[in-house]
């Protein structure tokens, strides 16, 4: 553990240290960054560009009948994050309600009763937050349930949980996830996993970036 924090100190030092270019600062592309007070973390020599990647997954749910989608969010952080760029759904937000030594996960708000749920986070670790979510939902009603991250971590093959094959206490219809991070590819070919490339849209950036005159 130790060894794995020192590299990551090192990795986070170089970067925060990348010095001008021809043009000016280096530009960093963030994608659905956790933690947002991190952006502060570079030098006046870094500008960091806060992205999205829920761009592709409203891609994805044009192919659905809207009427029969609702947008959940699993905390009170992920509505505040996210609702703004699903201004034509409706929203239910999860919270987690603690009884006595346990916490349950429970609708907070919205209603997501007779719909095709699709659960959003930035990322996702274990998945425990995220099932408890599907059930809090089903147990109002939901038909279905999806999910989308940005940063598919599972740590430990946690992502088995959801595999279709390993007969999931929570069956997903469909769970996004994007290639951020490398083993992603791998997870993805498992159901009801579904890779969506970044690079579209990092190529989109970048050439919105370049067209830009310096001053």
């Amino acid at each position: 553990m130790l060894r794995i924090w020192q590299d990551e100190m090192t990795l986070a030092t170089l970067l925060s240290n990348i010095p001008l270019t021809a043009r000016g600062p280096t530009q960093i592309m963030l994608f659905d960054l956790h933690a947002l007070q991190e952006r502060f973390y570079f030098s006046d020599h870094v500008i960091p560009r806060l992205e999205s990647a829920i761009p592709l997954l409203l891609q994805q749910l044009k192919t659905f009948p809207q009427q029969d989608l609702v947008i959940v969010f699993p905390d009170d952080g992920a509505t505040k994050r996210f609702k703004d760029m699903f201004s034509v759904y409706s929203f239910v937000t999860c919270a987690k309600v603690r009884n006595g030594d346990h916490c349950n996960v429970v609708v907070k708000d919205g209603d997501p009763n007779g719909k095709h749920v699709v659960i959003v986070d930035d990322l996702v670790q274990t998945g425990g937050t995220l099932i408890e979510c599907a059930k809090a939902c089903l147990g109002k009603g939901a038909t279905k349930v999806s999910g989308f991250v940005t940063h598919a971590v599972f740590p430990k093959n946690s992502w088995s949980k959801f595999a279709h094959s390993s007969n999931p206490s929570v069956k997903f219809e469909t769970f996004w996830i994007t290639d951020s991070i490398p083993h992603s590819r791998d997870i993805a070919k498992n159901e009801p996993f579904k890779l969506l490339s970044l690079s579209a849209l990092i190529a989109d950036r970048l050439l919105g970036y370049d067209l830009v005159p310096s001053v």
